[in-house]
């Protein structure tokens, strides 16, 4: 029976039909007229963070199944630091098996991967899995929401709170458009994320007689141009929700959009305010991530030498009507500590319009360098001596 079920809720998923810088308040100013039938929502550039367009911003309310961004990051957080891995296998609880609304259906003590859960999660919003994942991280359901709401915390958030990793409706489960904008952007930090949200149908259980169809709830990665995540969301106290990210010309966008009253409405409102953005603004890039900044030399490092990158794109957000753009760039580098992994900060790349910094950026290195030994040194300091060099 639950096969069945599945089976036409998938094709119920499948023809749903789809239709195809001012940071104040919008209620009181038709901008295109955007969200006009949404609770509340925003749009913001990613790199910056800069809110380009909001309506009631801050306002608590219930955001459904978009609390597992925060459940995401943590999975996420937990691959990259290799407490996980992708091929890692969960055996399902009776707790996760049983959990209601969206779901792929685990049984009790089914086996499944990390990386199919993810896809559950992502592409599905499967209750079942989250749970299923928050046990294997947290130890218990109720733990793991603890770390939610540390991370909460830790991301400076003071108007989020979760109950559950799932975001079925509780108490005091709320949170904002501006932090939901927050939890996306730091979510799309890891980039992996993308790999799933991204794509439109999948399969889970492939090898077996009960093969199962994912078809992504987040429509607009098949309809609109760009978009490549985020995560939608419903319950009948929420409405209808989603974040959506969309990437043209270097920039990427983070629509926020709570409360409409029908998936439908809901789309077609997110792809207005995205449009919004895309007409309106542009990104001048100025140093690509990854690309050397510098070089600079190391005296006491294995190598003499190192590059210097930038650990995200360095750019600059601005008007399309803005044609005269001029900047400077200061970068700040921080005494050097060995050993220098990549990824570690060192410095900051400031960006500089007059004596206002319009943008920072961290700088890290782009090789691991450990400290040279001291017979090494030694070498290296009698050849400079012998060859003129010092």
């Amino acid at each position: 029976m639950k096969k069945l079920i599945a089976f036409f809720m998938l094709i119920s998923i499948f023809i749903t039909p789809v239709f195809a810088i001012d940071n104040k308040e919008n209620d009181n100013n038709d901008i295109n007229n955007l969200l006009p039938n949404a609770n509340s929502g925003l749009l913001m550039e990613e790199s910056s963070g800069e809110v380009l367009w909001s309506k009631k911003k801050d306002e608590k309310v219930a955001v459904a199944s978009m609390t597992k961004m925060i459940g995401q990051i943590l999975i996420l957080e937990n691959i990259e630091s290799g407490k996980l891995n992708w091929d890692e296998k969960i055996t399902i609880s009776k707790n996760a098996s049983d959990m209601g609304g969206s779901q792929i259906y685990l049984e009790t003590g089914e086996v499944m991967t990390v990386r199919d859960l993810m896809k559950g999660i992502t592409m599905a919003s499967a209750n079942d899995a989250i749970v299923a994942m928050a046990e294997k991280i947290g130890g218990t359901e109720a733990k793991f929401v603890e770390m939610m709401n540390e991370k909460v915390k830790e991301l400076g958030l003071k108007n989020t709170h979760f109950v559950n990793p799932t975001g079925l409706d509780e108490d005091n489960h709320y949170s904002t458009a501006s932090d939901m904008a927050i939890i996306a952007k730091e979510l799309l930090r890891h980039e992996e994320i993308l790999d799933f949200s991204k794509v439109y149908e999948d399969y889970l259980r492939v090898d077996t007689p009960n093969k199962f169809w994912l078809v992504n709830t987040n429509k607009l990665v098949r309809l609109y141009n760009g978009a490549d995540g985020l995560k939608t969301g419903f319950t009948d106290k929420a409405g209808y929700c989603m974040a959506v990210t969309a990437k043209r010309n270097n920039m990427r966008l983070i629509a926020i959009t709570l409360g409409e009253k029908s998936g439908k409405v809901r789309n077609q409102e997110t792809m207005d305010l995205l449009d919004y953005g895309f007409n309106n603004y542009k990104v001048n890039l100025i140093k690509s991530k990854n690309d050397v900044i510098k070089e600079i030399k190391l005296d006491k490092g294995e190598s003499e030498k190192v590059g210097i990158i930038a650990k995200e794109d360095v750019n600059i957000l601005s008007k399309k009507t803005d044609t005269d753009i001029r900047y400077d760039t200061d970068i700040r580098l921080n005494d050097i500590k060995y050993p220098i992994k990549v990824g570690d900060v060192i410095g900051k790349i400031l960006v500089k319009d007059n004596e206002k910094v319009i943008r920072e950026v961290d700088l890290t290195v782009n090789q691991d360098v450990n400290k040279v030994g001291f017979i090494k040194l030694f070498g290296r300091t009698l050849k400079n001596i012998l060859s003129g060099n010092i």
